[in-house]
């Protein structure tokens, strides 16, 4: 095998782990909405099986030895299969580390990212862990949802084929927004793990008001405590209405701030782009804005269906997706470009 095809095959083993990557993300928004974080007690097992459907004629004696938690085979089942998809995501990342080691000779072959990767998904596998034992604890499971996303990011950049170019002068500002933009959705993601993790979404129920006013009671000081101790069961939220609505309407803000610093990076990146991929990657970023915008404004004027709360959450992914592809093609490989050019000018040098 050729070290162009064993690249080829790392990056559909990479596109492939960011299909798998975006399904966790996905169903665990779905467990999440469900109320079924807590279908199952205990990790990595559940109520001490591998699969809830052993215990379904044995639902007395389990709800015997887990009182403060009754056996509900649905909740646990969405809780179980977002486990098992998210172990197979965890296998084909050692996978790409393990390649990445083998074809490590190649100068072209990603060879710090994949370990990366490793350590953040053993990362994720004890924050899944601290989720189930520490009852849902807000900044447990935002951090989750931040890792799980990270993760998504990072195994889509190398799934990405890298573009071997100069850089353009008139790319180079676009490419310090693109940065910033990063920033703003990042903190704009963190804002909505944290709204959702405190059971805060339905705290302004109409739109663009929120609870018939331009300027609700809020509670600031309680909204963002990070901690509120240990044993505490965080099922459906321990806030105050006032503070659950700090937290909703700080996210309806950083809305704005995002879709104006992102709608404008992609007016740049369309205006400047040099190649055809910045500008489809541009393109990408406004119709995801633009989605994710739609999703947001139904899922509050439609009294927060669950498939459009799920929808919200995968929609928050393809945004980023859009923008860490941008910035993926706003930064070619410029060194590689220099050597695979360097046999051509070999000759004429000679000739000289």
């Amino acid at each position: 095998m050729t070290s162009s095809s064993k690249l080829t095959w790392f990056r559909r083993a990479a596109l492939f782990a960011a299909v798998l990557c975006s399904i966790v993300v996905v169903v665990g928004a779905w467990v999440r909405l469900t109320d079924a974080g807590l279908g199952c007690p205990d990790w990595p097992g559940c109520y001490g099986v591998a699969h809830p459907a052993q215990l379904i004629e044995k639902a007395e004696q389990v709800n015997a030895a887990f009182p403060e938690r009754p056996f509900d085979y649905q909740k646990a089942l969405h809780e179980m299969v977002h486990r098992y998809i998210a172990t197979l995501l965890g296998l084909v990342i050692i996978g790409l580390a393990v390649f990445s080691y083998v074809n490590r000779r190649d100068p072209e072959q990603p060879r710090v990212l994949p370990w990366v990767l490793l350590v953040l998904v053993c990362v994720q596998g004890m924050l899944g862990a601290f989720t189930v034992t520490w009852l849902l604890k807000p900044l447990i499971v935002t951090l989750h949802l931040i890792g799980g996303l990270s993760t998504l990011a990072l195994i889509w950049w190398l799934a990405l084929p890298p573009q071997k170019r100069s850089v353009k002068a008139a790319e180079r500002p676009v490419r310090r927004l693109a940065i910033a933009g990063l920033a703003v959705l990042a903190c704009q993601i963190v804002l909505g793990g944290w709204t959702s993790t405190n059971y805060a979404a339905v705290a302004c129920p109409d739109f663009p008001k929120c609870q018939g006013s331009w300027w609700p009671e809020q509670d600031y000081g309680s909204a963002f405590d990070p901690w509120h101790g240990l044993g505490i069961d965080y099922e459906f939220g321990v806030l105050e209405n006032p503070a659950r609505v700090a937290i909703h309407y700080t996210h309806r803000v950083g809305a704005v701030v995002t879709a104006a610093v992102l709608g404008l990076l992609a007016f740049a990146a369309w205006r400047r782009a040099q190649t055809g991929a910045v500008r489809v990657a541009a393109a990408a970023v406004l119709a995801a804005l633009v989605l994710q915008w739609a999703i947001g404004v139904n899922l509050i004027w439609q009294g927060f269906p669950l498939w459009l709360g799920t929808g919200h959450n995968a929609g928050a992914a393809i945004l980023l997706l859009a923008v860490v592809a941008l910035i993926r093609y706003l930064w070619p490989l410029e060194r590689l470009a220099e050597r695979s050019a360097a046999p051509a000018l070999r000759p004429s040098r000679a000739a000289a």
